[in-house]
């Protein structure tokens, strides 16, 4: 094994002490060279118990098969977001998802490092959210009849193609056949599905929404099903959201990252109408609409394999496909003049409409934020606006430069490359974003709606 000098040792000690996640590093042969104290927390030890020990004899309860770290060094392929499940030395039970990784030095394996997080505690946690579905749903029976905030009145538009999806989603709505609703971020699905739901015959029964990708995989299972006692350490009998939603609506948005091993089990309920809690051989059954949405079109999905087919095709029984915002172009400025007098109310202000040099911004902006990012547009240039109308030097900064370049270079670009131009524009408004955030790499990734990966990533073929 490679040794580090004292103060490379010291230094990356540091690192990895500081990170709030468990980090356990074994050499090849599997003995511990790093343990932090949040893997010890975890693992419910002390460090010095695992420290400089072989894994084994720390985890007596683990094997050379059933150990992630002693697989890894033997294999040298990566394990991610692997469950596992052992006894300390102390004979409590560690649940735990693992990411573990081969380190490598040139082609030679040196050792593995594991990155953990404490399972039990997810799981506490998706408890506690699903108590608080609960405890939100049974106070929404008693202050009212209704379970949800919006209507189909509520999704302005006069483009008649949208229009007439809303006519058509409100004679679909009395069906209890699924729907599947595709539509880019800030189209406005949920308030869509909403819609269909105070339009149905269950609009006085619960209305449940999930977003799948806002939990993680391991722990959505219990959250849509529910567990059974003893199916894991401190698990109770408790209700999934299929339970809570019986009789009425369960809205499972970006369905497309629910892990495929479980969307098998969403078609079997869609089937059957047949629930079964985690950890229980028995099944309820369940008399539920399941309405799905996805921000990708799911021949893509499809394509990526991320969207089973045949999950596809039982969903696919009514599908709508929301028009973006720059497709409906009589709908920005008339959704500008309404969001304008719905923040004069707000906020106590008389804004009397926008000039027309922020008209013609408006309506040839490409609004890839849809009616969402129109709408924080409006809000912004409202809160800062002093004069009697919106005029377009009230726009937010990163809008600002693509406005002068939308109104006078419209149609007049001496380079057609699409793919320059693009690259320009992408720089453009990456530089914005980092002089709005004054370089805040975690604010400008969020103004730019973009994971702050992707951002570092641009940044250094910019540089480059």
């Amino acid at each position: 094994m490679v040794l580090l000098t004292t103060l490379t040792q010291e230094v990356l000690t540091a690192i990895l002490k500081g990170i709030d996640e468990g980090i356990h590093v074994v050499n090849t042969e599997g003995k511990t060279i790093f343990y932090n104290e949040v893997a010890a927390t975890h693992d419910g030890m002390d460090v010095k118990e695992v420290q400089g020990k072989y894994l084994l004899d720390a985890f007596p309860s683990l094997t050379e098969k059933s150990s992630t770290l002693l697989k890894v060094i033997k294999t040298g392929m990566p394990i991610y977001n692997q469950t596992q499940v052992y006894m300390n030395l102390h004979g409590t039970r560690i649940d735990t998802i693992n990411t573990t990784l081969p380190i490598f030095l040139g082609n030679e394996i040196i050792g593995a490092v594991e990155i953990a997080k404490d399972y039990s505690r997810m799981k506490l946690l998706a408890e506690r959210l699903l108590d608080l579905q609960k405890g939100l749903n049974k106070s929404s029976r008693k202050k009212t009849s209704k379970q949800v905030s919006y209507t189909f009145n509520d999704l302005l538009t006069v483009n008649p193609g949208f229009q007439k999806i809303k006519d058509e989603a409100k004679k679909l709505a009395k069906s209890d056949a699924p729907i599947l609703v595709y539509g880019e971020s800030g189209t406005g699905k949920e308030l869509f599905v909403q819609g269909v739901h105070h339009e149905s015959h269950r609009s006085n029964e619960p209305f449940i929404a999930q977003n799948c990708a806002a939990i993680p995989e391991t722990l959505l299972e219990s959250i849509l099903f529910g567990t059974a006692k003893g199916s894991y350490t401190g698990a109770v009998d408790r209700k999934g959201l299929f339970e809570l939603a019986d009789g009425g609506t369960l809205f499972l948005d970006e369905l497309h990252t629910m892990p495929i091993e479980l969307q098998a089990k969403l078609l079997r309920v869609l089937e059957d109408g047949m629930v079964r809690r985690v950890g229980s051989s028995q099944s309820i059954s369940v008399n539920v609409r399941v309405i799905a949405a996805m921000n990708v079109s799911p021949s893509k999905a499809l394509q990526a394999q991320t969207l089973r087919a045949d999950l596809y095709y039982r969903l696919n029984v009514f599908t709508f496909s929301l028009i973006p915002l720059r497709d409906r172009k009589e709908d920005i400025l008339f959704l500008t003049e309404h969001f304008i007098n719905e923040f004069n109310q707000k906020l106590h202000k008389n804004i009397n409409g926008y000039e027309k040099k922020l008209g013609l911004f408006m309506t040839n902006y490409q609004w890839p934020g849809n009616v969402r990012e129109l709408k924080h547009t409006i809000e912004y240039m409202m809160n800062v606006c002093e004069a009697e109308q919106l005029k377009y030097e009230d726009l937010p900064s990163l809008l600002k430069h693509l406005s002068s370049t939308a109104i006078s270079n419209r149609g007049e670009l001496d380079n057609l490359s699409l793919r320059k131009n693009i690259e320009k524009l992408e720089k453009d408004l990456i530089m914005n974003a980092l002089e709005l955030s004054e370089g805040n790499i975690n604010q400008a990734a969020k103004l730019l709606e973009i994971p702050r990966q992707t951002l570092q990533y641009k940044l250094k073929k910019i540089i480059d």
